[in-house]
């Protein structure tokens, strides 16, 4: 009777609208250039509540890990695929490169913020970005 009393006091708008994670809105393809040193984009515009493909491609160069751990933690991660392989995680904290290839992530931002990403031992050589959340 409880549980029954409580669902009928939340209003229906909290209610999402539809399938949120139905159409990604696929984001610039970042890519890695190990001999530069360089990304080639390094700051994304995301709005909360709407769900994205973000495309990391490495020329392979040296093995690198990219960490995201504010951004993973506050959003929901629908599927990570590589070389057409899919995983479904619970949680992440990041994704790494031992040989060139493309990792694509999906996901939800569910919290606003700036939230950093970075090549680990590369983030003050320029390997390193923001996700700004809206």
């Amino acid at each position: 009777l409880l549980a029954t009393t409580l669902i009928g006091w939340f209003p229906n708008s909290i209610s999402a609208e539809g399938n949120l994670a139905s159409r990604a809105t696929r984001l610039p393809d970042m890519m890695i250039d190990s001999g530069e040193l360089t990304l080639s984009i390094s700051q994304f515009e995301l709005e909360t509540g709407k769900y994205y493909r973000w495309r990391i491609v490495h020329d392979g160069g040296e093995e690198f890990q990219i960490l995201a751990p504010d951004l993973f933690r506050n959003s929901w991660i629908g599927q990570v695929v590589i070389e057409e392989l899919e995983v479904k995680p619970l949680g992440m904290h990041s994704v790494e490169f031992d040989d060139e290839g493309t990792i694509d992530i999906w996901f939800v931002p569910i919290r606003p913020g700036n939230f950093d990403f970075w090549i680990v031992g590369y983030e003050n050589r320029g390997l390193a970005g923001t996700f700004v959340v809206r």
